[in-house]
């Protein structure tokens, strides 16, 4: 509602705002300056009635402004300046107003009126709130701290979600510019959209800049946090810090619980009289506790929770009655000392010595700078507690005063006797502790010695051996007594004893009476006198004495005994170099007798005794000296054209390893393998380990390998090497020493084979281990010098060649003629590894005679001792093995389906149909058949089966196996019928062996009677196709009969 004033300027108005607005904002009064509306022209005779009129409205008006104006006053006097005004005057109250409403308002400038938009807007503005930079620091807690604040900016300046991003990149800088930049190029490569959630966009940031392993050492951080000796704010402060971080979802009680839980104990105790029921609330406690035990400590006086007497009165009170027990206030006679009603002997305060520790009971210091704490307890009336008036009384052990805790193991150093056992099997952690006594070691005069604790001994005992070492002095028995249960056969008479000085670990030395005993048990035996003496506790379950000695707790741990392998016992404890690497960190120092297995000499039989004698230039000692020839064949390096020369930094080595690399490059350059180089480019050196515990020098030549031009020589197949043995029955078998070493790097190209010790830059002169074409090399070198042989009677594999013939007379001839190429050649043999004129040879893996194909049963051996696989990696080793042998199994990949089930997935999971599985393979390899070697000049016959596991075939000559086959199904062929299926088995068994079968016709064996009819049924024309081009004839077997050629079947 409006009322006006008329005048000849200025028309004066008050507004008031409807009661929708009062209720946010308030009801506002504003004076307003407005154009002046004239009323229409008025006749001579009304203008004195109307002055009138108009003269008692305006001291009607004027009445109120006043009045609306004290109120004004008194409302900015009495509210924030960004409420509203609440006028007590309603519009009911004033008449009607005879002018419309104005259609424009201008503010009136007036210091009593405050607009609260204005205000807030010149307020907002005159704030800086920008977003600070961020540079990509790898920090945790600046980087939170940044996000927090960036968040909080953004929340106040309103910036809109979709403007978020694009706000907060803009103060990128440095790394964080550089991610952001990559960031957006990746997205835009992938046909992603711009990231506008800054949501997502802090997940990406805490990703990229936040460690990895970040929330979980935040969590650690939080479950580990406790108070020390920082202040209860500088505690509190990280408490809601570690909150934050790591976002916990907990109740009152359960913050509570775990605020109060990292506090000081001294603290905590009193917190706890309080019960909190909020962080807050246990933080003000603690803080008040803190203040008061600070302000006592300093003033030197206790702090004591008991009636109103103050501890100023208290002192005073205390000094005139000494006779009066601590902890016992004297207004209302509360005990707050130890509860023990027997005891009622009052103990005077001490006077002399200065100040006494009500802790320890020395004197020299007070109770707040006692180095030995003891624990204080409180007894505290929560209606009566006043923090001016609190004092702490200690509470008194009820025994020897509190001491300090040492765990005390055996002593280690040279020992009084060697260790009789090397090697003994491990056992279960915790089961040596229910079935062994107390047994460790201690030091007398000097000497590491055994000792045992034996509660069931009435006597302490020392060896005989321990006396004659160690020139102990004995005296005689003053009781001189006989034993018949420590020495094997017999009694003992006891009529020497000695005084045995030991010690164990820093703190525990002693000194005791022992009887002097022949015994082999230990060196030294504590038995009664000894644990009466000091005191012992003995804790049965963890084996452990415990005693207090000259005010420090000690703690005895025993030793694990280490067990006695009987003599010719087939036990062995097998160890590999990792764990025996951290069983000599373990014990420091290990005694070991190494025995080297030595290999038998080379056995020649008698028929072929003179053709090695006239060959022994073939069979050297030791390696040449000398160059190998250049050949017409050398190694050759060539480098990719622009391709940039890398120069890699040495190996670091430990000293034994590194003194045996320059050995062996010393041993090297004198043979003139190698020799110092100037090469651009270099690779580092390394050491491997043989079979035979040796090491063999390498260089790590990947980087070379990188930038070489690869060639593309084939290497032998195995199985084509085996089918060429068919008819042999006479085998010879020559490895190459060191056949890499016999070829020559390609003049020239010496530079490109640099390597790096230690001590200087060497470069090959032959050619090496370890570079990208040395096997295509090696096998151009030994095809071309073996051509005229391979295939007739000789098959090579790299250094492997082996010589077979189908009687000895003729397997002599094949002998001398392959000699004489390598002497021709210059290659020399090591006469170790070579085997002659034998009727078995292992060969790949495989054991070769004339019946035919054979496993190697050192290899089936280590299948039929493998333990189950616990990880996916040991399925995968078993696998791998298993399968290298898989044409000696059917249905090997049916078999093994459950097992490679196991090694898919991310947890391993081992199921019983995995175990069956793995059983029944171990179970086949031990068993497995010979396979007889194939004869192309005979016909072969074809066994196919199926289901809906997997298929199999078995190709057989004469009705002996050749080979087997098996797949295991998968994808849509699980879903094939039996028709397609068996047809199926029969397609991919020819594929697999069609390399036997195109050649000539073939017998094909079939459990399916639908086959049998392919060459008349229109639907399956591509199968029937497929049946015509091959060279068989299709039988039909029951199902029975088609198993056969399984073992056992």
């Amino acid at each position: 509602m409006r009322f006006g004033v008329s005048g000849t300027t200025t028309q004066l108005c008050c507004v008031f705002l409807d009661s929708a607005s009062a209720t946010s904002v308030g009801i506002r009064a504003v004076f307003v300056r407005d154009d002046i509306i004239m009323p229409p022209r008025r006749r001579p005779d009304q203008i004195p009635v109307d002055l009138a009129i108009e003269r008692d409205r305006v001291i009607q008006l004027e009445r109120q402004v006043e009045q609306l104006t004290a109120q004004l006053a008194a409302s900015r006097a009495n509210q924030n300046p960004f409420q509203a005004l609440h006028p007590e005057t309603s519009s009911d109250e004033v008449e009607g107003d005879p002018q419309p409403r104005c259609r424009q308002r201008a503010p009136v400038t007036d210091d009593r009126v405050d607009d609260r938009t204005e205000d807030v807007r010149r307020w907002e503005s005159g704030m800086r709130t920008e977003v600070p930079e961020f540079r990509g620091s790898m920090q945790p807690e600046e980087f939170l701290e940044w996000i927090g604040i960036a968040d909080e900016i953004l929340e106040f300046k309103r910036v809109p979600a979709n403007e978020r991003v694009a706000l907060v990149a803009t103060r990128f800088r440095g790394r964080a510019a550089a991610w952001w930049q990559q960031f957006k190029l990746a997205r835009n490569r992938a046909g992603k959209p711009k990231l506008s959630d800054w949501e997502k966009m802090k997940q990406k940031l805490r990703k990229e800049f936040l460690p990895h392993n970040f929330t979980r050492l935040m969590y650690q951080r939080l479950q580990n946090l406790r108070q020390g000796m920082r202040s209860v704010d500088e505690y509190t402060t990280e408490f809601y810090e570690l909150l934050v971080r790591n976002d916990i979802e907990e109740t009152q009680d359960q913050l509570v619980s775990r605020y109060c839980g990292g506090l000081r104990t001294q603290i905590l105790d009193m917190v706890n009289l309080f019960d909190p029921v909020t962080v807050t609330e246990a933080h003000q406690r603690a803080l008040q506790l803190e203040k008061t035990l600070s302000r006592k400590s300093n003033s030197g006086q206790t702090l004591n929770f008991g009636g109103g007497m103050s501890s100023r009165n208290r002192a005073s009170s205390s000094s005139e009655n000494t006779g009066s027990r601590p902890g016992v206030s004297a207004s209302s006679g509360s005990y707050t000392g130890p509860r023990n009603p027997t005891n009622n002997v009052q103990t005077p305060r001490a006077t002399t010595g200065g100040f006494r520790c009500f802790g320890c009971g020395e004197t020299g210091h007070r109770l707040s700078e006692c180095p030995r704490p003891a624990k204080r307890v409180l007894f505290i009336d929560p209606a009566e507690f006043n923090e001016e008036d609190a004092e702490i009384i200690e509470e008194p052990q009820s025994g020897a005063e509190e001491v300090s805790e040492e765990l005390v193991d055996g002593d280690t150093g040279m020992m009084l006797m060697v260790r009789r056992t090397c090697l003994a099997p491990r056992t279960g952690e915790g089961e040596w502790l229910r079935n062994n006594i107390f047994q460790s070691t201690c030091t007398i005069h000097g000497k590491v010695c055994r000792f045992v604790i034996d509660g069931g001994s009435c006597e302490n005992i020392v060896s005989v051996e321990a006396v004659r070492k160690l020139g102990v002095t004995t005296e005689k028995h003053p009781k001189p007594y006989r034993l018949a249960w420590l020495q094997k056969g017999g009694e003992v008479t006891v009529s020497q004893r000695a005084l045995i000085s030991f010690s164990m670990g820093t703190n525990y030395k002693d000194q005791m009476w022992c009887d002097v005993v022949d015994m082999d048990a230990c060196h030294l035996l504590l038995g009664r006198p000894w644990q009466y003496d000091r005191k012992v506790y003995h804790d049965g379950f963890k084996n452990t004495y415990s005693f207090v000695f000259h005010e420090k707790k000690i703690v005895l741990l025993p030793s694990k005994p280490s067990e006695k392998i009987k003599a010719h016992s087939d036990t062995t404890n097998l160890l590999s170099y990792a764990k025996f690497e951290l069983e000599i960190k373990e014990v420091e120092t290990v005694y070991v007798l190494m025995g080297k297995e030595t290999q038998a000499d080379m056995e020649v039989p008698s028929a072929a005794a003179p053709l090695i004698s006239e060959f022994a230039d073939v069979f050297p000692e030791e390696f040449p000296e000398a160059l190998p020839p250049l050949r017409d064949i050398q190694h050759h390096i060539d480098l990719e054209p622009g391709a940039m020369l890398l120069n890699k930094p040495h190996y670091r080595m430990s000293p034994t390893e590194h003194e045996e690399l320059r050995r062996q490059v010393e041993e090297l350059q004198s043979k003139g393998h190698i020799r110092e180089s100037l090469s651009p480019c270099a690779v580092p050196a390394l050491l491997i380990p043989k079979k035979d515990g040796t090491w063999r020098m390498c260089v790590d030549s990947r980087a070379i390998n990188k930038i070489t031009v690869r060639y593309r020589f084939p290497i032998p197949r195995l199985d084509d090497l085996l089918d060429q043995l068919s008819g042999a029955h006479e085998f010879t078998k020559l490895d190459l020493k060191s056949g890499y070493h016999q070829i020559r790097i390609r003049p020239g190209d010496e530079w490109k084979t640099a390597f790096k010790t230690r001590e200087g830059l060497y470069e090959w002169l032959v050619m090496p281990f370890g570079l990208s074409n040395a096997p295509s090399t090696f096998m151009r070198v030994m095809n071309q010098a073996l051509r005229p042989f391979i295939g007739k009677f000789v098959v090579v594999y790299f250094d492997d060649i082996l010589i077979y013939s189908a009687n000895p007379e003729l397997h002599l001839q094949h002998i001398r003629e392959v000699l004489c190429v390598l002497r021709r050649e210059k290659f020399v043999a090591a006469a170790k590894k070579c085997v002659f004129m034998t009727p078995k040879v292992l060969f790949l893996g495989y054991v070769i005679s004339g019946e035919g194909l054979q496993v190697d049963e050192s290899k089936i051996e280590a299948v039929r001792q493998w333990p189950q696989p616990k990880t996916i990696t040991e399925v995968r080793s078993f696998h791998g093995l298993a399968s290298f042998y898989r044409r000696f199994i059917p249905h090997f990949s049916s078999i093994m389906a459950p097992v490679t089930e196991c090694m898919k997935g991310v947890k391993f999971q081992w199921t019983t149909e995995a175990e069956e599985g793995f059983q029944q393979i171990k179970e086949k390899l031990t068993t497995a058949p010979i396979l007889v070697l194939p004869d192309f000049s005979q016909p072969f016959e074809l066994h196919s089966d199926a289901s809906k596991v997997g298929i199999g075939a078995v190709l057989s000559q004469g009705g002996k196996p050749v080979a087997y086959f098996s797949e295991k199904l998968s994808g849509s062929r699980v879903r094939y019928s039996t028709y397609d299926i068996e047809f199926y088995a029969v397609v991919k068994a020819v594929k697999h062996w069609r390399h036997y079968l195109f050649h000539r016709e073939f017998i094909l064996y079939t459990d399916h009677d639908s086959l049998r009819h392919l060459h008349s049924q229109e639907k399956n024309f591509f199968p029937a196709c497929f049946m015509v081009s091959l060279p068989s004839t299709i039988y039909i077997r029951p199902e029975a009969q088609s198993r056969c050629y399984e073992p056992g079947g």
